[in-house]
């Protein structure tokens, strides 16, 4: 019996096909980024004033200044109240000028704003709702891990994948056209079970496809697809200040991904774990004559949880964009930008130091970088030069959690048989959307304790890096297609160790 890297080896272990393969399953990892812009860019106190065009109707020709002297109250340190606003009255303009207002009440008629994204009135005694909406997003994700991981062990990896696209793009546009913030909310829980559903089983599949001398490439170029669109988002939200249009545009690119979707063939590995070999033969010669290559025709005769601390990393950091002092748009950026060497080292390493080290060094200076932000004093009266420090320092951990989060991406398939790789993906996922859901909450620790988020996530990310040395190596490492073979290699690694 040959395992089934033989097969891909005589059809072709990385050739048109994978690389087609590898397209169309990563690009969607470019709009995943965007789908987050949805609440990423709701600023948590943006500048604001209440609506207080009533007293238009005492004088239509008051100036925008007059009108807020004579409506607003002021804080203790001059400028306008944010959230309090003097009771209308219907006094006429001269008495209103001579004796003044003096009560006041919250914002009955809504806000004017400087400048938003977002609709919602998400501001004052509704500022929490931020969270909430990211808190839900993730919920919707770690829901999506538990639904799609284990179903695509019984139906099969490419069903799980398309359902997931088909998802996204209802949900996306049913956001872009919410009328209110509960629809809006449950859009995005919707939304974060899709993605979730589409990133387990979409590595996975392309994962199944590529022979072992190329095996970290579908991991990395999808997490690097993502960097892309990390930066991506920087610009669009810029350019785009309407939020339900960025919807829209976003619908636009998830619709392109609908129209191939349905093109990509199921992991042949999974369908002769099946017994479903005739399945499977159809799609192993249409990939040899893609990669023009021939194979005999008897060929198929013979054929036989780290990721939680280093995504709640990720996820602190890329829910904090807003509030490093710099730009949103600057720190997005930068954000992306510094993820997409760090999958092309990760696409360079894996093979050369394996999966082990490179998990290892990259948890544990991911932790190491971010405890030196505590070095740093912040808040409203850090100055510039402090603000950029601790901006980079933010920016290299996220750089070496990303890195890992590669690595993570590429290990857990190799060290699981395929008859439960997907299961244990998906488990990997669960963790992963654990740690989504508590990086929202963990955040909000800051508010009694500004340092609290860094010290637990830097402080699990250092001691993950330590577990990894119970793990073995898998780099340059056979699939293992049974459980049997996996015991074999687990054995091999002990007695090695």
């Amino acid at each position: 019996m040959v395992a089934f890297e033989e097969i891909l080896r005589t059809v072709g272990e990385f050739g048109l096909f994978q690389k087609l393969l590898i397209f169309g399953l990563t690009f969607p990892y470019f709009l995943i980024p965007v789908f987050f812009g949805s609440f990423l860019f709701i600023e948590s106190d943006p500048e604001r004033h209440c609506n207080t065009d009533w007293i238009l109707k005492a004088d239509p020709n008051l100036t925008t200044d007059e009108q807020l002297n004579l409506t607003l109250p002021r804080e203790e340190d001059g400028t306008f109240s944010r959230c309090q606003m003097f009771i209308p009255s219907d006094w006429d303009i001269g008495a209103i000028r001579e004796y003044g207002l003096n009560e006041t009440t919250g914002c009955n008629n809504g806000w004017v704003y400087s400048k938003t994204l977002y609709e919602f009135d998400l501001v004052c005694d509704k500022s929490a709702m931020v969270e909430v909406v990211q808190t839900v997003f993730m919920f919707g994700a770690l829901v999506g891990a538990f639904i799609f991981g284990p179903i695509a062990e019984s139906y099969g990896r490419r069903r799980t994948v398309q359902l997931p696209a088909v998802l996204s793009l209802i949900s996306v546009i049913v956001a872009g056209v919410a009328p209110n913030f509960y629809i809006y909310i449950v859009s995005q829980f919707v939304v974060g079970a899709g993605l979730a559903g589409y990133r387990i089983n979409s590595v996975v599949l392309a994962t199944e496809w590529i022979g072992v001398t190329q095996r970290s490439f579908a991991p990395c170029l999808a997490q690097m697809s993502a960097a892309l669109g990390q930066c991506a988002l920087a610009g669009l939200v810029y350019a785009i200040r309407d939020w339900r249009i960025a919807q829209y545009v976003l619908a636009g690119g998830q619709a392109f991904v609908l129209l191939y979707i349905w093109g990509i063939p199921e992991s042949a590995r999974w369908l002769l774990g099946q017994g479903r070999t005739e399945e499977a033969n159809k799609f192993i010669h249409r990939v040899a004559a893609i990669n023009k290559k021939k194979i005999p025709d008897n060929l198929l005769e013979e054929v036989s949880q780290i990721w939680f601390s280093v995504n709640l990393g990720c996820f602190c950091l890329t829910l904090n964009v807003g509030k490093f002092g710099l730009s949103i748009f600057l720190v997005q950026l930068l954000f992306g930008m510094s993820e997409i060497p760090a999958h092309l080292l990760c696409i360079l390493l894996l093979e050369l130091i394996g999966r082990k080290k490179s998990l290892i060094s990259t948890i544990l200076m991911g932790g190491f970088v971010c405890l030196l932000t505590l070095a740093f004093p912040q808040g409203e009266n850090s100055c510039f030069n402090l603000i950029y420090s601790i901006t980079v320092l933010a920016a290299a951990g996220r750089f070496f959690f990303n890195w890992a989060a590669s690595v993570c991406n590429v290990y857990i398939q190799e060290l699981f048989p395929t008859s439960v790789r997907q299961t244990a993906f998906g488990l990997g996922s669960i963790a992963y959307r654990v740690a989504g859901l508590l990086s929202p909450l963990l955040n909000m620790l800051a508010t009694y304790y500004w340092n609290l988020p860094i010290i637990v996530f830097s402080s699990l990310g250092v001691v993950s890096g330590a577990l990894v040395f119970l793990l073995p190596e898998t780099c340059k490492k056979d699939l293992p297609d049974s459980t049997a073979e996996a015991e074999v290699f687990g054995k091999y690694f002990l007695v090695k160790s």
